[in-house]
Formats: C-alpha cells, structure tokens, sequence
C-alpha cells in the first residue's frame, strides 16, 4: 500500500471513528412588534445519549445589547462567539458589520474554516444568520408581519411553527416559547429546557 493511500485510509478512519457524532440545539429568533426574542433548548446529545439536558447556548453580548444563539460543536461555538464579541468591541451598535467581518474571517481563516458550528445573532432591530461558508443572511418579513429564523436539528420544526404563529395575537416571547415547544415534540435531539433573552 502506497503512502498516500494508507494515510487517506487513516483520515477516512479517524473522520469516521474518533470523535463522537454530537447532536443537540434548536434555536429560535422572533421579531414582532419591536421585540426580538432568542429562544434556545438545553439538550446536548451523542448519539442516541443524552449528555446534558441543560446546556445554555443562547448568550448576551455587547453590554445585553446583542443576543447570540449557537448550534453545533460547543468549544467551536464558544470561539466563534469571542470573536463575535471582538467584532462587536471594534464596531460599536453596527452589527451587521461585525456579523459580515466575522463571516469573512471565518471563510478565509485556515483555522476558523473547520469550526462547526452557527450562529443566530440579533439586537433590537436586526436577525441575522452566520454560517462558515460566508452567509450572512437576514429573514424576510413573514407574511404575519415579524421575522422568524432558526438554526440547529430542530430549526426547520421551530421555523414553521413561528411562522404559523406570527400572525397570531402572541408577543414575540410566546410565539417562541410555543414554536420549541412544538419542535421539542419533534425532534429528538431538542427538549423543553429553554433559555429565553429578549431584546
């Protein structure tokens, strides 16, 4: 066996058997009427196990003028948020431009590049989607009024139930409170352990 087939041999095995395949994380962000509100479940699991059922992984930052949510692998999540917060130091009240220089350094970073993980950023005015292939990406208005946008396994469950809810007679806070109630009887890996920050 050549060299360059026994080592990607190797990078096959440990890609496939090294590391414990980590699920977990809804999180939820609604806009209406002025109010944002991040919503995000507590439940970390590998594999079939659930490791902890009560993980905060929605976070304020820039003085409680910003709220973050993550999904993904937590230590990946964590250095993604310091560099949010640095980001966030260096554009005062412009978080659109932080969210799009982190995107940028994430993209081009050798190292920020195998990160995995997303973010759900928002402040009073604004949500915004960041992912490591360079989105930065802001929902549009649902037809209730409000936006809605979710990230992580049981995102897409929490996304429509918002956007059922939007147009009901509900505060921001209710209609995500409702939506991760209706995504942790969904998805497996999402429980009923919220943490909620409203902005």
């Amino acid at each position: 066996m050549t060299l360059r087939r026994r080592l990607a041999t190797c990078e096959a095995m440990q890609s496939s058997n090294s590391f414990p395949d980590w699920h977990g994380t809804t999180i939820l962000a609604v806009r209406k009427n002025g109010q944002t509100v991040i919503a995000g479940d507590g439940q970390v699991s590998m594999g079939p196990t659930v490791v902890k059922g009560n993980a905060r992984k929605v976070r304020r930052l820039a003085g409680g003028k910003v709220v973050a949510g993550f999904a993904g692998a937590t230590a990946d999540a964590f250095t993604l948020i310091e560099r949010l917060e640095a980001k966030l130091e260096q554009y005062p009240d412009q978080l659109a431009r932080a969210c799009v220089d982190l995107a940028k350094d994430w993209r081009t970073d050798r190292y920020l590049r195998r990160l995995e993980a997303m973010l759900l950023v928002a402040d009073a005015g604004s949500i915004y989607t960041v992912t490591g292939v360079g989105d930065v990406l802001e929902p549009g208005e649902s037809q209730g009024g409000g936006s809605v946008a979710a990230i992580g396994s049981g995102g897409n469950y929490a996304l429509a139930a918002a956007k059922a809810l939007i147009d009901q007679d509900l505060t921001a806070e209710e209609i995500a409170r409702r939506a991760m109630a209706i995504a942790a009887e969904i998805c497996v890996y999402t429980n009923g352990n919220l943490t909620v920050e409203s902005l």
